[in-house]
C-alpha cells in the first residue's frame, strides 16, 4: 500500500480577511471565479462537485459544469431522469464545491436546487453544439446499457434523422438553479491556519458572515 503521509504543501498565495470582502457572497464568488478564469493553470474553472442525497440515503458526489451565475444562485444542466435528478426530486438540498488548487482556494455552497423554467432550458439547449444536443437525447443517463456500441449506433441514427431538422430539447433534460443558504470561502494559508469565511442567509434575506477555525 502507498503511504501518502509525507505529502506536504505550504499555502502562501493569498489571504481572506473580513475588511476585504463584500457583503454579498455572490459578488465575492464572481471575483474569485474571474481570477480562476484568468489563471492559465486552471482548465475548467466552472467544474464543480455537486453532492446529493440518493434514494438509498447515501450522499453521492460527481463533477458537473456551472453554466451561469445569477444574483440568486448557480445554474447547471443535466438529465432530470439521472441519479442526481431523481435525488433532487426527492430531496432538493444539495452542496456544490469548487476547488481551484492553483489559487489555493475552495468554495463550498449549501442550498436548494429547483428546476429553471422551460424557456431558460430551451435557450441554453439551443446554444449547444449539435453533437451535444444529440448526446442529450442519446444517453439514458445513469441507466445500465449493454455496451459502448449502443450509444454510437443510436447517435448515428439520430445524426441521419436530424441532418436537416432542428433539434428540440428533450423534456427530461434541463437546468437547475441552486439558491444558496450558506457559502463558505476557503483560502489556504501557512501552517494550515487557513482562512475560512462563511456567509449565512438570514430570515431577512440578507447574508451575515462569520470566521471559522481551520
Amino acid at each position: 500500500m502507498k503511504d501518502l503521509s509525507d505529502y506536504r504543501k505550504s499555502y502562501t498565495k493569498n489571504e481572506l480577511l473580513e475588511d476585504q470582502i463584500p457583503s454579498n457572497p455572490i459578488a465575492l464568488f464572481q471575483q474569485w471565479f474571474q481570477e480562476a478564469e484568468a489563471s492559465k493553470q486552471i482548465e475548467e474553472p466552472n467544474a464543480m462537485t455537486i453532492t446529493t442525497i440518493g434514494l438509498d440515503g447515501f450522499p453521492r458526489a460527481r463533477v458537473v459544469l456551472l453554466k451561469k451565475i445569477e444574483n440568486d444562485g448557480f445554474i447547471f444542466y443535466t438529465n432530470y431522469d439521472s441519479n442526481k435528478g431523481k435525488a433532487i426530486a426527492n430531496n432538493n438540498k444539495v452542496s456544490l464545491s469548487f476547488f481551484w488548487p492553483a489559487l489555493e482556494r475552495q468554495v463550498i455552497i449549501k442550498g436548494k436546487a429547483n428546476k429553471v423554467n422551460s424557456a431558460v432550458s430551451d435557450s441554453y439547449f439551443s446554444s449547444r453544439p449539435k453533437g451535444s444536443q444529440l448526446g442529450a437525447i442519446v444517453s439514458p443517463q445513469s441507466n445500465v446499457i449493454p455496451n459502448r456500441e449502443f450509444l454510437e449506433n443510436k447517435l448515428q441514427q439520430l445524426e441521419k434523422e436530424y441532418s436537416d431538422k432542428t433539434i428540440t430539447r428533450p423534456e427530461n433534460w434541463g437546468g437547475y438553479l441552486v439558491q444558496p443558504t450558506e457559502i463558505e470561502f476557503w483560502q489556504g494559508r501557512p501552517n494550515r491556519l487557513h482562512d475560512r469565511i462563511s456567509y449565512q442567509l438570514n430570515d431577512n434575506g440578507l447574508f451575515s458572515t462569520e470566521r471559522l477555525a481551520p
